[in-house]
């Protein structure tokens, strides 16, 4: 029995310059959509970075039960908004994992490698983005998990690849987040420290939300991350 490959999703792209040697696929919080961090483009790039393709998809519509069963853009269906370990609907966090992978995919089409992709994420964005980074059978050039929690986190960190391993992660959170804990992101930061990942993280005195200094933070990882790759 075969399956077919996920539909690629749609997105929202903005190329800093011709030919672009990296991408940058970032994935937007619940019930917002590829247009919601398109605007931070400017804010984050720097002038001695490389060409960068910045891919902004759109989560599909889905109901999410915390909303009352209402339809709107998401990762995966939130089903107990208290209980952190168990929020995410797994199946969801699948369907969301293997259509990021199909957009990595198509940037190795595009002739940007694996090595050279960063996969970040707000949110339910970054928790997926963390779930598909530890599934990775390639390493990914970086991982950034913004505001977010490791979904699924005893089975992820079991079935961990030694490539995950190998991928810098950086994390930002709000200590005053009411929607994602602070705890559940220095969690996550913690469980990814012992699989050996190096995960440089920072806390912001701020709720649900990014902040300049945060991007500011981001901006020098990436410039990292550029400059060994």
């Amino acid at each position: 029995m075969t399956t077919s490959a996920p539909e690629l999703l749609e997105t929202v792209e903005h190329e800093t310059g011709p030919a672009p040697a990296w991408s940058v696929l970032w994935l937007h919080g619940l019930g917002a959509d590829g247009h919601d961090f398109a605007p931070i483009v400017p804010e984050l790039v720097r002038r001695d970075w490389p060409a960068l393709r910045f891919v902004f998809p759109h989560a599909p519509v889905r109901p999410v039960t915390i909303n009352n069963g209402l339809r709107m853009r998401a990762w995966y269906d939130i089903r107990d908004f208290n209980d952190l370990a168990n929020r995410a609907d797994e199946t969801g966090v699948e369907e969301s994992i293997g259509q990021v992978e199909a957009l990595i995919a198509r940037e190795h089409e595009r002739g940007v490698p694996a090595s050279r992709v960063l996969l970040a994420g707000f949110s339910q964005g970054g928790a997926v983005t963390l779930a598909a980074g530890l599934r990775r059978g390639e390493p990914l050039g970086g991982l950034v998990g913004l505001s977010t929690y490791l979904p699924m986190a005893d089975r992820l960190i079991r079935e961990a690849t030694p490539a995950a391993r190998a991928q810098p992660v950086f994390m930002a959170h709000g200590t005053h987040d009411p929607v994602v804990p602070y705890r559940g992101g220095e969690l996550a930061a913690a469980r990814l420290r012992t699989l050996g990942a190096q995960v440089d993280w920072h806390a912001y005195p701020m709720a649900h939300q990014v902040c300049a200094e945060e991007i500011a933070a981001l901006g020098d990882w990436m410039s990292r991350r550029f400059a060994a790759g």
